[in-house]
Order: structure tokens, then sequence, then C-alpha cells
């Protein structure tokens, strides 16, 4: 039988769920094209920094020391002011040269912490003719006087002054760290997401032994990173009016469609596509229609969230009563 992979995200109708998540390869307009002639629905671009709002319109003061470690999809150590591979201004060309290059919907990325310059980047980013905004907060409170409640202030107030400022749909991209994911969940929609990217890979910083310095470390995702932003997709699907996007462990058809059973409307692919190449989407769209075939689904739109938390014969197993379990069955052999 013919499967119908359609998809939408953000109010955008897609052909698939596999998208590109923001990462240097979608940066050049020959990766965004051999992406689209692959299968991807859609490219996310690399994030727009506050760091490179800040040094335009603040001269960058005491920003390079404050954001060394705080971007999830760069590929190197936090570069010098000199050397930010395209300005501001750049990346809104960016934007509309890849509007001309390709058909798929293009999604722009704002990555930071504060106001600044954001609500007018938004703005211009929308005027560039971006389909969609990701909203890629990065905030640690190291201050250990912050409350909690502080720190969601600080994201529902940055979601909701972007999002009132453009009309082209927001979409927020969260670490795992909350207390409780599903009330910041509800309440980053009720101020405007239109969407929520789970969950960002935030780097950490690594001790170097022969310098006696911090230096972040990358390490690009595994299948096993799945597991947490399945589960958070499986327990908000059908319990939030906003589309949901699984990133971090999609390397392969069958994370895909676990993504998608558990509620997700697309996966974002980044660590896949440097790991196994741009060709790899085509792949594993191929690979989710034959398990859809094999399966007896007739579409996309039918498998999302069929094994979610309230749809599931066994919600327990998204929650504590797994964790028993696990441990019980678990055989493994000491060393």
């Amino acid at each position: 039988m013919s499967v119908d992979l359609r998809t939408k995200y953000l109010g955008l109708d897609l052909k698939n769920p596999f998208v590109a998540s923001a990462c240097p390869l979608t940066e050049s307009l020959d990766n965004q094209r051999r992406l689209e002639d692959s299968g991807a629905a859609a490219i996310v671009l690399p994030s727009l920094f506050e760091e490179q709002i800040l040094q335009e319109e603040e001269n960058f003061v005491g920003v390079h020391e404050f954001g060394s470690d705080s971007f999830a999809e760069a590929l190197s150590y936090f570069p010098e002011p000199e050397e930010y591979r395209i300005g501001s201004e750049e990346y809104l060309d960016r934007i509309q040269a890849a509007k001309r290059a390709i058909s798929i919907p293009v999604i722009a990325s704002l990555n930071g912490t504060s106001l600044g310059g954001w609500l007018r980047y938004a703005k211009l980013i929308e005027d560039a003719g971006a389909d969609a905004l990701e909203l890629n907060i990065y905030f640690v409170a190291a201050d250990v006087e912050m409350t909690g409640e502080e720190v969601e202030k600080r994201y529902l107030d940055l979601v909701q002054a972007v999002s009132s400022s453009v009309s082209i749909p927001v979409a927020v991209k969260i670490g795992p760290y909350f207390s409780s994911v599903g009330d910041i969940s509800r309440r980053l929609v009720e101020a405007g997401a239109k969407g929520l990217v789970l969950f960002n890979r935030f780097l950490q910083p690594d001790i170097r032994l022969d310098t006696l310095d911090t230096r972040p470390h990358l390490v690009l995702s595994t299948e096993f990173e799945l597991l947490l932003p399945m589960r958070w997709i499986a327990v908000l699907y059908g319990r939030l009016n906003a589309s949901l996007a699984l990133t971090s462990g999609v390397h392969s058809s069958q994370g895909a469609i676990k993504a998608v059973l558990a509620g997700a409307d697309v996966v974002m692919l980044a660590s896949a596509l440097y790991k196994q190449g741009l060709g790899c989407i085509g792949a594993m769209i191929e690979q989710m229609k034959l398990w859809m075939e094999e399966n007896d689904y007739a579409s996309v739109e039918q498998m999302k969230g069929s094994v979610s938390h309230r749809n599931s014969p066994n919600p327990a197993a998204f929650e504590r009563g797994n964790y028993m379990k696990a441990l019980a069955s678990f055989t493994g052999t000491p060393i």
C-alpha cells in the first residue's frame, strides 16, 4: 500500500517528519540543496547568537568570557570575535539566499538568554522571509541565590516578547533541566510558543589537566539520548496546543518511528548527518515507509501519539513504575 508521510509542524505542511536541525551543515547553499534532494522536509539554519548581536550593538563588551561554553551546535571552541563566520546582517542575507535556493521551509534560529537585540532581529528575520523562528534559549543559573521561579520567568518573558513581535510561528528549544518539564512547557505555550523542541544538548565544561583551564567538550549524540526527549514527547502529546519536535538521539529510522509513535510531529537530525552523511535522510524515509506498510499504518498522522502516555495501555512505563521494573530485571555481570 502507499503510505502518507505528511505531517504539520508550526502550522507548516511538511512532506515528511525529517528536519535538518540547526548546525553548521545547514549553512551552505550546496548542503541545503543536498538536504532537500535527500528528502529533508525543512531545515533549521545555524543559530544567530546573542553574542553576535551584542558585538554589533554593544561592541561586544565582556561577552567573550560570558558565553564560552554556551552553544550546543558549535563544532569547535568559542571563536574570537573577529572570527565569527557570519554577522547578524549577513545572517539575514543567508535566509533570503536559502529561500531562493530551496523550496522546503527555512526556519531561522536565535540563541541567547536576554531580550537585547532579539526583538529587532526577530522582526528582521521575519522580513527576510523565514518561515518560522526557533528560539534556542541557553541559560545556566550559576548564581546560587537565583530561584527556579526567576529562571523560568526569564524564559517566559523572552518567549512572550518575541512571539508577540512577529507573525511567523515561534518554536522554543529548551533543555531538560527544569523541576517540572510539563509545567514549563505548558506555560511556554501560553506565552506564545507554537512549538517545543525537546531537548537541547548543552555543552558541559571540562577541565584540562595540562593547563588547568576549562574548555567546552563536544560529543555527538548517541541513540541512547533518544530516550529522554521521547519520554517527554509522550507525556506532552495531546496535552498542549503546540507542535512537538524531538531532537537528540535520532540516528535511524527506528528512532524516528519511535519518536512519532510517542507523539512527535517531526524529528530533527544533526549528529546523524555528521556520522552518516547528508544522504542518510533518504534511507531513513524509505525504511520508515517499509515499516509502516509492514505494520498497517497508512499515514504518519495515524501513527502519531499512538504509543504516547495518554494512549498507552501502560502509562506507568513512562513514569516511576518502569524504574523499579528495569532495575529488578537487570542481569548485567559485574566486572
